[in-house]
């Protein structure tokens, strides 16, 4: 072979080698870049998952009376009941593992039900009942008449359910906790009457 000939293949292997090499590092390259646009995508989809939302509930019972005379029949007699209360309320567990606090949630609710509704008489706001049952010194609650249940005529199971939907509430704002909701609550009159709120 003559110096050009071995010149030529010489440059035609190192052609070849720069080549292979080019061809690697574009490769490696090419591999990085998906596995990199692959961590982006799974890091994006971590951030869009929201956060889990825990939900706790507390029960209690009361025993009140009320009418409907509105509706006519037999709910415009006045008439008692065995009431239970379900509220749940929904967020995320902060860093002490809990969304509310169980005991405070509780005494909150049971001390404004025992207060306003316990062994008392719900009446609207329009019920001939009302002056006469105050005149005895009976404990009323008149639906209607003032916050928390301004708008809510009749003490209707639907309506004492918004009620105890808004006393919930107000636990909630009582407490200042950000990112807690009522979520439901669920108020049964009797075994097969229930009314249920859901936010």
């Amino acid at each position: 072979m003559t110096a050009d000939g071995s010149f030529a293949a010489s440059l035609t292997a190192a052609y070849c080698v720069l080549e292979e090499s080019l061809m690697a590092g574009k490769t490696g390259e090419l591999a990085g870049d998906a596995t990199r646009r692959e961590e982006e995508e799974a890091g994006r989809g971590e951030e869009r998952q929201p956060a889990a939302t825990t939900a706790i509930t507390v029960r209690h019972n009361f025993e009140s009376a009320h009418r409907l005379p509105q509706l006519g029949g037999k709910c415009q007699n006045l008439h008692g009941h065995s009431w239970w209360v379900e509220a749940t309320v929904a967020g995320e567990a902060g860093a002490d593992g809990i969304v509310v606090e169980f005991h405070d949630l509780k005494s909150y609710l049971r001390e404004w039900i025992d207060r306003n509704l316990d062994h008392g008489a719900l009446l609207g706001s329009e019920d001939e009942l009302v002056l006469a049952l105050k005149a005895v010194d009976s404990k009323v609650f008149v639906f209607g008449e003032a916050d928390p249940s301004a708008g809510l005529s009749w003490p209707t199971v639907e309506n004492v359910a918004q009620l105890l939907t808004r006393v919930t509430a107000g636990y909630i704002r009582s407490r200042g906790l950000r990112g807690v909701r009522v979520s439901r609550v669920v108020v049964r009159e009797t075994h097969v009457n229930a009314a249920e709120v859901s936010g």
